[in-house]
């Protein structure tokens, strides 16, 4: 007999702490600030309060997004079992749960510089505007690629005390990513969101959705070449931007006949993307000199 999930497993996915794929999206792009930033391994403090900040705020943006949408998740395939729609949990123990994910995020950005804790606003506002965005606008996906991209600019702050145009660079490169992936995401609900109501990037590129998502993705690249030229990082840095050429060319194989099932995995392929880069990164500012 299934055991009847509890309060604590409701809120957990409410939380989609079960389907880490958005921590991932938001972590790896963070990390590849902060060894920017650093230009070697940041402090053990640095890396702590970012990496529980990127949980603690993907978490809260998944609670306010699905309450957000707690009356057009019903009438979607793919979100018709969410905790707030199935009565699992209610209005305002969603609330209640967002506001404890932010009171802790804040809390951990307090030991940090009053000019990184400033920023911090800024972060709440953009992962609370985003979710609310898809109701007015087509373009929610580059709100949420400037929510996606925010921990870049704190992490410069934390670290450098200033945002060089470089952090920016960083910042715009992983926004125009994020706005690639996330298309692919509502290619899945392209349907659905149009019957529902719900505006996205997939229903304003139409058929030009695919050429778009390349355009992005090849702008993105170019950026963070621009980045790494400026700052002469070396081989293993560049080689992990063509690595992710491949990966992209992946993707598009699977996207090439917008299935749901083949757009949902190129989605979550970019989990690699991220990672490639960030194990760049790494490999070539953290390694390589304890090998020279």
């Amino acid at each position: 007999m299934k055991q009847k999930p509890t309060k604590f497993d409701a809120l957990w996915r409410l939380m989609r702490a079960d389907k880490p794929i958005g921590t991932y999206l938001l972590l790896w792009p963070t990390l590849w600030g902060l060894w920017i930033a650093a230009m070697a391994t940041p402090s053990l403090h640095v890396l702590f309060v970012f990496g529980l900040g990127v949980f603690l705020m993907r978490s809260a943006g998944c609670v306010i997004n699905d309450y957000a949408d707690r009356n057009f998740d019903g009438s979607v395939e793919r979100t018709n079992q969410r905790p707030l729609v199935t009565g699992e949990v209610t209005e305002k123990e969603a609330l209640f749960l967002f506001a404890v994910l932010v009171i802790v995020s804040f809390l951990l950005v307090l030991t940090l510089d009053w000019k990184t804790i400033a920023l911090s606003f800024a972060a709440l506002a953009l992962a609370s505007l985003y979710p609310f965005m898809k109701r007015f606008t087509y373009l929610p996906q580059f709100v949420l690629g400037a929510a996606f991209s925010w921990g870049i600019i704190m992490g410069f702050m934390a670290i450098q005390g200033t945002i060089p145009w470089w952090a920016w660079a960083i910042y715009l490169a992983n926004l125009l990513w994020t706005v690639a992936y996330d298309t692919m995401y509502a290619m899945v609900d392209r349907e659905d969101d149009l019957k529902v109501g719900i505006k996205s990037t997939a229903i304003l590129f139409g058929q030009y959705d695919k050429a778009i998502i390349m355009l992005l993705q090849l702008a993105m690249l170019a950026l963070l070449y621009l980045v790494y030229q400026h700052l002469q990082l070396g081989s293993v840095a560049l080689l992990s931007l063509i690595t992710v050429c491949f990966l992209f060319a992946y993707q598009h194989r699977l996207i090439a006949n917008r299935e749901r099932a083949q757009c949902f995995k190129a989605f979550l392929h970019n989990h690699y993307v991220g990672m490639v880069i960030a194990a760049g990164l790494v490999i070539e500012l953290s390694l390589l000199p304890l090998l020279s």
